[in-house]
């Protein structure tokens, strides 16, 4: 069969298959004409033989045709694979190459049905394949011209068969064409070998065929037509739960696209106010940073003022008194001495302070969090107060002394220039405790920032004796310091009771004292609850201690008798 079908047409052939109305299962995918010879492929796309041959080779396999005739020349052929252009499915051709893959008689038909629609197109005689055909055989399936028609009436064979004009066949919805037998090209394949799976024609079965189960093709389809609508049927149900798939996703997909757009919106505004916010606390940033300049210039320069004009009357007392001394006779200097120790009096009466009035201490803490602006959480702060390690203090008694193998601590406390407090911590504070007398012996200590300007400093010390304690802050020595830490190696138990009062502890005796050094009225010795010397918190007796577990610091005061000590203990 040609390019063109056994047709003539009278315009290319790729304006014949290009139109709005043409069937579009009547071209090619591949070359967009009318299918010419179409094979279908295991994928079940259709395309014109001679595109098939013209695809790309995807890969050879090592396959050789065991199925084919010893004599065959295609059993040393390899096996070729090529791209389906339309799914993209790796398609294994058979042993036979293309010609080998079965053909689309229903594209066939199609393509004639759509030939006779189409009045540029003369379809050729099937017979002799010159002239212009004009009739078909509806017995014999072939289209034939006036010649050849004239010819089938006279043939005793054909006499008896109807034929049609062509133009009486454009409303029919199909044509039925014979289908020749490959290997022999005179014979119409109508039986099928149910042993080799395949459609036959008769010198098929007397040749190739002869002990199979052959049979008319219209005696066995109903078998194999009910198998393949029953696998069709089973087959069928997943087209409507992809459908339903395809279209979940494409309902997700446009929801995605409209959710996604809704949050970039609100992105756009989040950070848009966001941006607001962080502008406006920049403003207000450089607003407080430019009043805290204005406002350090103005001190500044009034200090400057302050001292230039002390240093203007200071420079002409000293200037004045000097030449008085120097070129003054003796009595010019006794006449203006009044004036001069009066003026030099007043400018030593005179108060200024040498140092600046402010520091530079302007820093900007961007981790710090910050007031809410416009809605918004933001951070950075101006911060003008500074640490000044000369003004630190240390409180609490572990950094004076402390107890061989038991923890000890004391507290850091820094402050500004003014001696107040830190309202926050981020200091750099580094403790250093060593040994006098063994160089080698150092407590490493443990430092706390408790984020209120305060540092909690522990240590335990292992060894008994006099250390050194060295406290620096952001690198200098804070006030005290180095400062001596006595260790001792044995604990002072207490010799009394941990009570709340004597009067409580005692029964009520009046003799019964307390080293806290509380008393009552009516001649009791001892302390009582909201009277005068009580703690207002329980305490030991023996040495007034508060701390419950604690080293006994002293005796009970005012008295060394025996009797009063055992009775407080005792008691």
């Amino acid at each position: 069969m040609s390019r063109n079908l056994n047709k003539k047409c009278a315009s290319d052939p790729h304006s014949q298959a290009s139109g709005s109305g043409v069937n579009a299962r009547t071209k090619c995918s591949a070359c967009r004409h009318f299918y010419c010879d179409p094979k279908i492929l295991p994928c079940l796309h259709t395309f014109c033989a001679e595109c098939i041959q013209q695809l790309e080779q995807f890969s050879i396999q090592g396959k050789t045709a065991e199925t084919l005739p010893e004599e065959s020349y295609l059993r040393d052929q390899p096996s070729v694979t090529i791209l389906c252009p339309v799914c993209d499915s790796e398609v294994d051709l058979p042993l036979a190459g293309v010609q080998g893959l079965t053909t689309d008689h229903l594209a066939v038909s199609e393509v004639f049905l759509e030939s006779l629609l189409n009045e540029d197109c003369e379809l050729v005689c099937d017979l002799c394949s010159e002239g212009t055909a004009e009739k078909r055989c509806d017995v014999c399936c072939v289209n034939l011209c006036e010649f050849c028609c004239q010819a089938h009436r006279r043939q005793k064979k054909t006499a008896s068969h109807t034929t049609v004009r062509l133009q009486d066949l454009n409303g029919s919805s199909r044509i039925v064409k014979p289908i020749m037998c490959l290997m022999h090209p005179a014979e119409e394949v109508r039986l099928f070998c149910e042993t080799c799976d395949r459609p036959v024609c008769r010198d098929c079965v007397v040749t190739g065929h002869r002990d199979h189960a052959c049979d008319y093709a219209a005696n066995v389809i109903h078998k194999h037509g009910d198998s393949v609508r029953e696998l069709l049927k089973n087959v069928q149900p997943h087209v409507g739960v992809l459908e339903r798939a395809l279209s979940d996703i494409e309902s997700v997909q446009q929801s995605v696209e409209v959710r996604a757009d809704a949050v970039a919106e609100e992105v756009r505004v989040f950070a848009e106010g966001y941006i607001k916010a962080i502008e406006k606390h920049r403003d207000g940033l450089l607003n407080q940073l430019e009043e805290l300049r204005v406002q350090k210039r103005n001190q500044l320069h009034l200090q400057r003022v302050q001292l230039e004009q002390i240093l203007s009357d200071v420079k002409t007392g000293v200037d004045f008194t000097e030449r008085l001394l120097t070129s003054g006779s003796d009595l010019e200097i006794l006449m203006a001495k009044g004036v001069a120790v009066s003026r030099l009096k007043r400018l030593l009466e005179v108060g200024y302070n040498p140092h600046p009035a402010v520091d530079d201490g302007v820093h900007f803490l961007p981790q710090e969090r910050a007031a809410q602006s416009g809605g918004f959480e933001v951070f950075g702060v101006i911060h003008t107060r500074a640490v000044e390690p000369a003004k630190c203090a240390i409180s609490g008694e572990g950094f004076q002394v402390g107890r061989q193998g038991h923890p000890s601590e004391f507290t850091v406390i820094c402050k500004d220039s003014a001696g107040e407090q830190m309202a926050k911590g981020g200091e750099t504070v580094r403790i250093s405790i060593v040994h006098k007398e063994k160089k080698d012996c150092v407590t490493k200590p443990a430092v706390q920032d408790n984020n209120d300007g305060t540092y909690r400093v522990s240590y335990t010390p292992q060894e008994a004796g006099t250390y050194t304690v060295w406290v620096c802050v952001t690198g200098q020595h804070i006030q005290g310091s180095p400062f001596v830490l006595v260790v001792r190696s044995k604990v002072r138990k207490h010799r009394g009771v941990f009570h709340c009062c004597t009067f409580c502890s005692s029964g009520g005796q009046k003799e019964a004292r307390c080293g806290c050094g509380g008393t009552m009225p009516g001649g009791y010795q001892g302390c009582g609850h909201g009277h005068k010397g009580h703690p207002g918190k329980p305490h030991w007796s023996c040495c007034g201690n508060l701390t419950e577990v604690s080293e006994c610091s002293g005796a009970i005061t005012g008295t060394n008798s025996s009797r009063s000590l055992f009775r407080t203990v005792a008691l």
